[in-house]
């Protein structure tokens, strides 16, 4: 007796794909079969034939329910990223009340979220230019040692409570996270630059969309890159660039690993298929983000990155905010809105039917920046991101064919924008397997709109909300929120049904670059 027979599913075989029937017992995979005639299941899931990938991660988000309620919580945002064929997120420690810089304040977050979640979790560590200052730094250890998968550092400043470095704070917290063995991910904007070009643009009255990715430029991404590189060569520490923008940043990744220095990097989908001229002239603060988009070159420089192994893997920065209070309140302009976006959600689609359908990916590629890169990269790997025997049941399986277009006033994302708003997409998530479970299932009702106990399922405590939360939209329209769940289509499983992951060795990609 098995429990649970994922039937009909292609697999990839490096460019290939191939037929068969999986088998999955005590939510880890056990075997792979072409006749089951023979074999009981307590379940099947039919994938009908589509192709089927080890699940895809997620390995940068920001659900920023803990402080900030208003924004995403960890139900509507792990539900997004089940409806986008996302299995297991990796959430930043920067955007909660408190930050997460230690193990207790780890704990608490993961007391907090974890009753929301839909799919699997792992954590980043926090560590700031306060812990060098405070002498703090015995937490970098600590939360290593808990299973956190990296650590991150603000060369801007984020929240207030999470502190950016300066230059020789960011040297100290890589020669501590170097002694972890763990990555450590930079926000790589020069702080000097992006603040002294941002109020000059404000002073000369520049109010347009554009102004912003002019004003924080490709130069501030350039200098912080190559400072982090030199600090990573002097210190030994795996340099990880979150979020890069730049086609020159692949170039300089690309040079580093070519001269042997723990250099990794990673694109998200709004940098391979947006420009700040049309994006940020038609959407404004909708398409805020930092670093900012880029140029149609800057695009085609990051294709070309992925496949000569510039850029390791895919990620999201999955930063929504508010549009009430915190995008397009009013008197609000391109300054003084909140830089952030949703991806979780169209992350895989896009980079399926823009990547792999139009031809500018392979198919073991797909896989590579979905999925198997980022578990190796954080440790996570084979429980998560194989088609092991003993890896964990992780599907996301897609439908090649059906075309569909974005738009926000459908999606699960709290936020209700996207600058991808109307992209026309070929490909899209049939079904989201966590752990054997069947957790999303496209075109079907779900549960969600059944969903009772709100108040267990959201417990943020009063102590721990932010001012923002305190003068949003939400807060004095909570209903918005529980309607929002509600309609929620597809989610098949309750809240809490997502688990921690933490993680289970350290491993390091190789520097592979293709010429």
């Amino acid at each position: 007796m098995i429990d649970v027979i994922i039937k009909n599913a292609r697999i990839p075989q490096g460019d290939e794909s191939v037929l068969t029937n999986i088998l999955v017992k005590d939510e880890k995979i056990t075997g792979f079969l072409d006749d089951i005639s023979m074999i009981q299941a307590k379940e099947v899931i039919d994938a009908n034939g589509n192709l089927t990938l080890p699940g895809c991660i997620d390995s940068h988000t920001h659900l920023m329910y803990q402080g900030f309620p208003h924004r995403e919580n960890f139900l509507s945002g792990t539900a997004a990223a089940a409806t986008g064929g996302v299995t297991t997120i990796i959430d930043m420690p920067c955007c909660s009340v408190p930050s997460v810089r230690s193990v207790e304040q780890l704990e608490t977050k993961l007391s907090i979220c974890g009753p929301q979640a839909v799919v699997d979790y792992a954590m980043w560590g926090g560590v700031t230019g306060e812990d060098v200052r405070e002498g703090w730094m015995h937490n970098v250890k600590e939360q290593a040692d808990y299973g956190v998968v990296a650590f991150k550092v603000y060369m801007t400043p984020s929240v207030p409570t999470y502190p950016r470095v300066t230059d020789p704070e960011m040297f100290e917290c890589f020669k501590a996270v170097a002694k972890t063995g763990l990555p450590i991910g930079i926000h790589a904007e020069n702080f000097a630059m992006c603040d002294f070009y941002v109020n000059r643009f404000r002073e000369e009255g520049r109010l347009d969309g554009p102004a912003w990715a002019e004003a924080r430029m490709e130069l501030a991404e350039k200098v912080a890159i190559e400072l982090g590189i030199s600090f990573a060569e002097a210190s030994g520490a795996r340099l990880h660039i979150v979020h890069m923008s730049t086609g020159i940043g692949a170039k300089l990744v690309k040079e580093a690993k070519i001269k042997g220095i723990n250099v990794t990097s990673e694109s998200c989908p709004h940098y391979l298929t947006l420009n700040y001229q049309e994006a940020m002239s038609k959407y404004g603060p909708l398409a805020k983000i930092a670093p900012p988009l880029r140029t149609k070159k800057d695009n085609e420089e990051h294709w070309k990155g992925i496949n000569d192994g510039s850029i390791d893997f895919i990620a999201t920065d999955h930063a929504p905010y508010e549009i009430e209070s915190e995008k397009a309140k009013e008197g609000m302009n391109i300054w003084t809105s909140f830089p952030g976006i949703p991806g979780v959600e169209t992350m895989v689609p896009v980079i399926v039917s823009e990547g792999y359908n139009k031809g500018r990916i392979s198919l073991s590629k797909l896989v590579d920046i979905l999925s198997t890169n980022a578990a190796k990269h954080y440790g996570l790997y084979p429980k998560k991101g194989a088609l092991n025997i003993g890896s964990d049941a992780d599907f996301t399986i897609l439908d090649l064919e059906k075309e569909w277009t974005i738009d926000p006033k459908t999606m699960v994302s709290m936020c209700g924008y996207t600058p991808l708003e109307g992209m026309k997409l070929k490909g899209k998530v049939y079904k989201t397997v966590v752990r054997g479970n069947l957790v999303y299932q496209d075109e079907e009702e779900g549960i969600l709109n059944k969903l009772e106990n709100y108040d267990v399922v959201f417990n943020n405590p009063e102590e721990l909300t932010s001012e923002q939360y305190k003068v949003s939209y939400r807060k004095q329209h909570p209903e918005v929120v529980v309607d929002h769940i509600k309609n929620i289509k597809g989610i098949m499983v309750k809240p809490g049904f997502g688990k921690f992951t933490k993680r289970v060795q350290i491993m390091k990609l190789d520097k592979k670059i293709t010429y």
